[in-house]
């Protein structure tokens, strides 16, 4: 499971990058640079969800051990 929500993880911030060549600064909020807004900030919720997702299987994990 860790290495699967690495590579989840990994995929999400490769997204990020991607839509961050997409952006016009010149216009930001005309043609492709609202979606590429879109797809950064979905991609951020992903990495965050999968970061929280982390944590709590490492605190299930020390529970446990009790």
């Amino acid at each position: 499971m860790k290495i699967f929500t690495n590579v989840l993880v990994f995929l999400a911030i490769a997204l990020i990058l991607f839509n961050v060549t997409l952006l016009d600064f010149r216009n930001p909020f005309q043609g492709d640079s609202v979606v590429a807004f879109i797809g950064i900030a979905a991609s951020f919720c992903a990495v965050m969800i999968l970061l929280i997702f982390k944590i709590s299987k490492r605190i299930e994990e020390k529970t446990n051990e009790r």
